[in-house]
């Protein structure tokens, strides 16, 4: 039995909105072209929580302090930590080191699933893994939106 590819990705949320984003268009990398969260693989030896730190200052440079279990969310190939936590800076704070935009999304815009990027030049979609993960978060209430 193959041994899952397990990664750390964060809900990171300020003022009712979500952050996301825009993965580059490479086809060698999971939802290519598409907004999702930021994270990424464990490297060995390393725990979710630290992973999820490394990642976030990999992508955008941001010191993430401490962050909340949310859950797990697994196919046949992939084992998700999900965690989340307020943004504690304003966007224009972040520097984006990784992929090819980012935004906040309001719940409606989430629903919605596109959303345009104006680096892109066009809306593009946000990967239905994602959507279902962030929509199971905020019906379950768990911050204020």
């Amino acid at each position: 039995m193959t041994k899952k590819t397990e990664v750390a990705i964060a809900i990171l949320y300020r003022h009712g909105k979500y952050l996301l984003q825009l993965r580059d268009n490479l086809p060698n990398i999971s939802f290519p072209g598409f907004w999702g969260f930021f994270g990424g693989h464990l490297e060995a030896g390393e725990s979710p929580e630290i992973a999820l730190q490394r990642e976030l200052m990999e992508e955008i440079s941001y010191p993430l302090s401490a962050a909340n279990f949310f859950a797990h969310y697994a196919d046949e190939r992939v084992l998700r930590h999900v965690f989340y936590a307020p943004l504690q800076v304003e966007l224009d704070q972040l520097i984006l080191l990784e992929g090819w935009d980012m935004d906040f999304f309001t719940p409606e815009q989430i629903r919605q699933r596109d959303r345009y990027s104006t680096k892109a030049g066009e809306a593009r979609p946000i990967s239905p893994l994602h959507q279902k993960i962030l929509l199971d978060f905020i019906d379950q209430k768990i911050v204020n939106h």
